[in-house]
């Protein structure tokens, strides 16, 4: 049984409520000046910052504007895997958790996608916010898998990482897409399929590691 973490201190969460105010700061004068005319220093005195703490959080504009839309979505993913219970199969969990996380949208997340979506930089941003994933998720399956030096379930995070910056990348450059490198960009068709498609060649590295001995 997953021992349940102690609630975060004061520091802790002085910290997220200041990443979170620059979040949204950063979308906000996004959507009403354009991305390309907001400075750093816009989104740190809208949050209430100075620059160099602004800068202790994120490493340009694009990284805060897109983590509107991704913040907190690497320990959903991870969450959604954990809920599931031990009979649901390894890899169908994995895969249900990444196409959950990333296709339920709101309003606010879905206009975002489209400001993102029109700016080269931060689709690639948003490309790289996949990463992310990664660590918490390794946690995960290394608990599901009771493997102690996590080196197999680091192995299959990584894995899933690269598949969805795979299916991002597929989703928003499209095969046979012209201006796929400049300021239009139609994703082509549903991300869940693009997701789909591209975990599946992960299964059976999954399989194989639910079914080995257990140390």
């Amino acid at each position: 049984m997953t021992a349940t973490p102690p609630p975060p201190g004061l520091r802790e969460r002085k910290k997220q409520a200041t990443r979170e105010a620059l979040r949204a700061a950063a979308l906000r004068l996004a959507v009403e000046h354009g991305p390309d005319r907001v400075r750093v220093e816009d989104i740190a005195e809208a949050a209430g910052v100075s620059p160099r703490t602004y800068n202790n959080y994120f490493a340009s504009r694009e990284q805060a504007i897109v983590s509107a839309v991704t913040a907190d979505r690497e320990a959903r993913v991870a969450a959604a895997v954990a809920a599931r219970t031990a009979d649901v199969r390894l890899a169908d969990a994995v895969t249900e958790a990444v196409v959950e996380q990333y296709t339920n949208t709101g309003e606010r997340e879905h206009g975002a996608l489209l400001l993102i979506t029109a700016r080269p930089a931060l689709r690639d941003a948003f490309l790289d916010a996949t990463a992310g994933i990664e660590p918490p998720l390794a946690a995960v399956i290394a608990e599901r898998l009771d493997d102690p030096g996590a080196h197999t379930a680091r192995v299959l995070a990584a894995s899933v990482a690269a598949a969805v910056r795979i299916a991002l990348e597929t989703w928003l450059r499209p095969a046979g897409n012209a201006d796929a490198a400049g300021p239009l960009v139609v994703p082509s068709g549903p991300l869940s399929g693009h997701l789909r498609t591209a975990l599946a060649p992960l299964a059976p590295a999954f399989d194989a590691a639910e079914q080995r001995p257990r140390a």
